[in-house]
């Protein structure tokens, strides 16, 4: 069961990520806003494992950071990245394939 939990969560996390992604092609992003944002799609997140997604996703250069101080407080902004971008390109194609061959192969 737990190779089961792992995996669940390893695929939970690529969602995430590419979330993350689509959202930052959008607009720039800041933690909780995204935390909000990923409770709406059935995510539960804490900072402790969002933030340092966000960390590593920053140092893979699919993301850049900024920081500003907003009400008295030190916020990261997160914007994609030209290889963000890419990457997100890259896996709406493997997502439209595997949707179609998943969901719309069942529906027949």
């Amino acid at each position: 069961m737990d190779i089961d939990k792992t995996m669940l969560r390893d695929i939970h996390l690529a969602f995430i990520k590419m979330h993350i992604l689509y959202h930052a092609v959008k607009e720039e992003v800041f933690g909780i806003g995204l935390i909000k944002e990923l409770k709406r799609h059935g995510y539960k997140l804490s900072p402790g494992t969002l933030y340092p997604t966000l960390a590593k996703m920053q140092l893979s250069g699919l993301l850049t950071c900024e920081c500003r101080t907003v009400q008295h407080k030190q916020r990261k902004y997160y914007r994609i990245t030209r290889a963000g971008e890419d990457l997100l390109d890259e896996v709406k194609e493997k997502l439209k394939e595997l949707y179609d061959e998943i969901v719309k192969e069942n529906d027949k």
